[in-house]
């Protein structure tokens, strides 16, 4: 049985119930927001418990962005965005706005548990081998799950923050694009390939300041590396 306490926003009735029934059978305390402004609502009654969010985008009152931005304000809590939406210009407003997952209806629910599943095994990894990385200059506090370039801390999405961590801990060895899928995400990640890319881009320009957005190489056709060429 899992502790974990999902809130449910999703204004579908059919498919919302149909989340909620399956969640309750597999263990999940479960909680169904059927607008944006009922989401805010049961997350101030319950934020001390929710553990994670699966939340639409097209939503009345507040769409589901607006949500993702409020909630971002004042916690980390893992947020999947369920959603229609499939354009990279979508992907890159949610990425922006620091969601953890983007699963694209319709789906199937073992989709859907299986990135829940990912998630909770990250969490359960937050006890990391590593305390603090560090490579020129950009600094890395795993428990503060903070980046820092020169004493400046850069805001990171989970996902930007995850995908540093592993370049970070094997700096000047080549990632690939499939490897960083499984380290992050955990699974094969379909349908969308290039989301790798948008990370990367993302996180470039966080750490942009001072060239450092330059140590992030691109080994075409291969992955990514973080690597210092004016170092010999």
């Amino acid at each position: 049985m899992s502790e974990s306490f999902i809130l449910l926003v999703e204004d579908e009735e059919s498919l919302a119930s149909f989340i909620e029934t399956e969640l309750t059978f597999e263990g999940y305390r479960v909680v169904w927001a059927k607008n944006g402004q009922e989401a805010m609502t049961f997350y101030q009654e319950y934020q001390e418990d929710i553990t994670l969010i699966l939340l639409d985008w097209m939503l009345p009152i507040y769409d589901g962005i607006t949500v993702a931005r409020r909630i971002r304000k004042v916690s980390e809590v893992p947020i999947i965005m369920m959603t229609a939406r499939n354009q990279t210009t979508d992907i890159v407003v949610g990425l922006d706005t620091g969601l953890d997952d983007y699963l694209t209806k319709p789906f199937e629910i073992e989709e859907l548990f299986a990135r829940i599943r990912v998630i909770e095994r990250r969490l359960q990894k937050q006890e990391q081998v590593f305390d603090m990385l560090s490579y020129h200059g950009i600094k890395m506090d795993i428990a503060k799950h903070q980046v820092t370039l020169e004493e400046e801390v850069i805001d990171l999405t989970p996902k930007e923050f995850g995908i540093l961590y592993e370049l970070m801990k094997t700096p000047e060895v080549v990632k690939t694009r499939d490897e960083l899928l499984n380290d992050i995400w955990g699974y094969e990640y379909d349908g969308q390939t290039n989301v790798v890319d948008v990370y990367i881009r993302t996180l470039r320009n966080k750490i942009g300041a001072k060239t450092y957005g330059k140590m992030i190489q691109t080994v075409r056709g291969v992955g990514y590396v973080l690597r210092n060429d004016n170092e010999k």
